[in-house]
């Protein structure tokens, strides 16, 4: 697979906002836990993306897609917090790949341009939080992030059970 990372605007996220929404369908089909339970309608993550466009275009949002031809695998963001004490953090969000072209590297791919656009933006310190055992885990640790602890039922997983969430942290650097 050859796969273009792309940093969206406002614009063109709502132009992808089809494509993200069929990716997250997928992802939460697949049991990722990224906030929604199964079974999570078209229309619902359809709209969920587009309420993304308003952060993105206020720029507490960055959202990259990553496109196979015209087709969007993968997806990542960063939430910028809006407290002047915390401008020099942010949050990794919704690190997604279709479920037929994982295992290709494209996770990390998507984790790296976040974090190094990130630097250059002045961010020194990256957050996240991932269902704990979740093979997201081992992408995290594999790229260098560190485990800063876990809290038990946190969220529920797309079936509706609640799971341990582990949170972790980076940070990075411009170079």
């Amino acid at each position: 697979m050859t796969a273009c990372v792309i940093r969206l605007d406002a614009p063109r996220l709502r132009a992808y906002e089809t494509q993200l929404a069929d990716l997250l369908v997928d992802a939460v089909d697949g049991g990722a836990s990224l906030g929604f339970l199964a079974p999570l309608e078209r229309a619902a993550a359809v709209a969920w993306w587009r309420e993304r466009a308003e952060g993105v275009a206020a720029g507490r949002l960055a959202v990259w897609a990553a496109r196979d031809g015209d087709r969007v695998v993968g997806t990542v963001g960063l939430a910028f917090p809006d407290k002047p004490n915390s401008r020099h953090r942010a949050e990794l969000v919704k690190l997604l790949v279709h479920r037929d072209a994982r295992g290709k590297g494209l996770g990390r791919t998507l984790l790296t341009a976040a974090e190094r656009s990130a630097a250059a933006l002045g961010v020194t310190l990256l957050h996240l939080d991932t269902e704990t055992g979740s093979p997201a885990e081992h992408l995290y640790r594999a790229a260098g992030w560190a485990g800063a602890g876990t809290i038990p039922d946190y969220a529920a997983d797309p079936a509706g059970v609640l799971r341990p969430t582990t949170l972790y942290y980076k940070h990075v650097t411009a170079g």
